[in-house]
């Protein structure tokens, strides 16, 4: 074969491998469904989830959630038919709703269960019944026995399993459960040991009922102020673009203040030792040389301290002082960022709606996880002698199932938001004309991401499941073996998942950009990651500048949202005179404003984020000449604008410097000696 035609064909599968590798962006211009393989594997999960859900239906454990079950296996309410193996079973409970307890107050702390006989009751006893007689006379008067069911209600008072098989006197009056027809008692009082198991810190119920007295007095003050939390997060979002360059250089100030007071202080210590200590250490020396030796490793010991702060001061103001650019960059960012919400108005709505539906899964999951607590086969309680269903053999391996779907969907939810945010953010920064974009961006997000990209996020998010699980077993384990495990293991599990939780951390960072890149190219999730992960490492110092910076500002906008809702807390309850304790009130108040302040500035911190990839990506391939120009803000213009006056003046100095030498080299005097005669 002809070796130009070899060489030919090598030269062209270079060029495509080079093609494949320098594979340029191209913004919002072609769409196509990406990693299809993991939404129909996400499907089929959620289809298996689904399934766990029919199945506790379908064998009854959802009826005997919801209707309650007795100790013979029997569900209230229905015709039951008969268990093999347990007597009393298989009874007509048709007129029989209601769920009675023998003995409510005997609470298994650990499992955290009633471990009482349980009956089907038609009627809860509405009053106190203190004697045998009495339990006699409710019988026949309502027709509800609360006595075991091969028992005859007319010779209550004079039958020997009285004891075991009738409720402990005196019987508490009681009223039905909404929904969940069980006896409960109205006085809670014998719930006392379980309030101690479950609120531990405190130790008087006096307080406990001031603290529930404080909240029920003050709920619609608590409403108000958590109105008021979520509206300051609210507009927090948009004015912090004009308050961040004041906040960044306040923080840059304190930071090297500090730094620098911090080391003056070391070495004004150390000076203060020389000049006073060695008095001391000679009058020392007469008595012991113990003590001189003590005294010289503390004069050594503040040198040290001195030299490392010294050491420490210099590179961070060295730092200070070549990253100046990207601390500039990073108020664009935020300044970009605060734009963002004015054109994009609905992005403030995106934590409720991740919010609803975190809740509305969350309580599915609840219940489907309760609807298998009471699915499975009847097995005799060995300690009780009480009947309870549990899932035996392959069955019980669906507890794990549904554990990891709990996992993995809320995970899918929070990327669903991230994708989203991220392709209304791309759509806002690639839109050269601002006054041209869609009408809703945020809707039409919405509906690139369920048409294209729901296999990239299933992807991203069981990715992050699969570091998540492992760290949430080690803490279980570390949790159960407190006060058993040496020093040792309990320092390697904590190291463990120390790991596991800062490289989850990292791939939930790489996952955004990469959801950000799949929103820009409609790349798969692989490719989206890597072309993310290249973009990041070439801009290195800007991105740590970016989330070291922006992550505390972002912090002090928590704190400010914080601190002004309990602000505004303390006057109002203080203003209102009406109960004693409102400490509690007041913790509640706090710990939802910082979780709303959370929710709302964590949607702001995706946003520079992606503005920030979005930056990168521009000014690597554009350079503002025609065919070439810029996507990005004023504000973004004017830095790089500033930059490249920066990078002239530089390189002009350069050339100065260049100049002046070669004038030198070319005025340099002969040696003597060389001169002609």
């Amino acid at each position: 074969m002809d070796p130009k035609r070899l060489s030919s064909s090598s030269q062209q599968q270079v060029r495509l491998r080079q093609k494949r590798t320098k594979r340029e962006w191209r913004p919002l211009e072609d769409r196509s469904c990406t990693d299809l393989p993991w939404f129909l594997l996400f499907t089929v999960f959620c289809v298996g989830m689904g399934s766990i859900c029919g199945f506790t239906i379908v064998t009854g454990g959802a009826a005997r959630l919801v209707f309650g079950y007795d100790s013979y296996g029997n569900t209230c309410g229905q015709r039951n038919e008969q268990i093999e193996g347990v007597r009393l079973s298989g009874l007509d409970h048709t007129d029989r709703k209601f769920v009675f307890f023998l003995d409510p107050c005997n609470i298994d702390i650990v499992q955290r269960k009633i471990k009482s006989m349980a009956l089907c009751v038609s009627l809860c006893p509405t009053e106190e019944l203190k004697t045998y007689q009495d339990l006699k006379r409710f019988a026949m008067v309502n027709g509800s026995e609360l006595c075991s069911y091969e028992l005859a209600a007319h010779r209550y008072p004079v039958l020997e399993q009285r004891t075991t098989k009738c409720p402990k006197l005196p019987v508490p009056p009681s009223k039905p459960l909404p929904v969940f027809n069980r006896c409960t008692p109205v006085d809670i009082s014998c719930y006392a040991r379980f309030a101690e198991a479950v609120v531990t810190f405190v130790g008087d119920n006096s307080v406990l009922h001031r603290l529930i007295a404080g909240v029920a007095a003050s709920k619609e003050i608590i409403i108000g102020l958590c109105v008021l939390a979520l509206f300051l997060s609210m507009i927090l979002m948009v004015i912090i673009r004009y308050i961040s360059a004041v906040l960044v250089w306040i923080l840059t100030s304190l930071v090297v203040l500090g730094s620098l007071a911090g080391t003056s202080v070391l070495w004004w210590l150390y000076i203060d030792y020389r000049l006073y200590g060695n008095d001391t250490s000679s009058k020392v020396l007469k008595e012991a040389k113990e003590e001189v030796e003590v005294t010289r490793d503390s004069g050594q010991a503040l040198l040290v301290y001195a030299v490392a702060a010294t050491v420490f001061t210099i590179i961070l103001l060295l730092l200070m002082l070549f990253m100046r650019k990207r601390v500039a960059l990073t108020i664009a960012l935020f300044h970009v960022a605060g734009k963002v919400f004015i054109h994009l108005p609905l992005l403030t709505l995106q934590p409720f709606v991740t919010f609803f539906a975190l809740l509305l899964f969350w309580i599915y999951w609840i219940l489907v996880l309760l609807f298998l607590g009471t699915t499975g086969n009847p097995v005799e309680n060995e300690e009780t002698g009480l009947t309870e269903f549990r899932l035996t053999g392959p069955l019980q391996y669906l507890t794990w199932y549904h554990a990891v779907g709990l996992v993995w969907i809320s995970e899918f939810i929070l990327a669903c938001q991230q994708m989203t945010v991220a392709g209304a953010v791309v759509t806002y920064y690639f839109t050269r004309d601002k006054n041209r974009l869609p009408v809703t961006p945020i809707l039409s997000s919405v509906l690139r991401l369920v048409r294209y990209h729901l296999g990239t996020v299933a992807k991203g998010s069981f990715i992050i499941t699969l570091v998540k699980i492992p760290r949430l077993i080690l803490m279980y384990i570390h949790n159960q073996l407190k006060g058993k495990e040496n020093a040792c293991a309990r320092c390697m599990l904590k190291t463990c998942i120390c790991c596991l939780w800062c490289l989850e951390k990292c791939l939930n960072y790489l996952n955004q950009n990469a959801y950000a890149a799949t929103a820009i190219n409609s790349t798969s999730f692989c490719t989206s990651a890597r072309d993310a992960f290249v973009i990041l490492v070439e801009n290195a110092l800007r991105v740590a500048t970016i989330n070291a910076i922006g992550d505390f500002v972002l912090f002090l906008g928590k704190i400010l949202i914080v601190t002004t809702t309990a602000f505004a807390g303390v006057l109002l309850l203080n203003y209102q005179r009406d109960y004693a304790e409102w400490l509690l009130p007041l913790i509640i108040v706090c710990l939802f404003s910082f979780l709303v302040a959370h929710c709302f500035l964590s949607i702001f911190e995706i946003v520079v984020d992606v503005l920030f990839l979005c930056f990168a990506i521009d000014t690597k391939y554009n350079d503002g000449t025609p065919g070439k120009e810029f996507f990005m803000d004023k504000a973004l213009m004017e830095f790089v604008e500033s930059s490249r006056r920066l990078e002239r003046a530089v390189e002009r100095g350069r050339s100065r410097v260049k100049e002046v030498a070669s004038e030198g080299a070319e005025i340099k005097p002969m040696a003597p000696g060389t001169s002609s005669a």
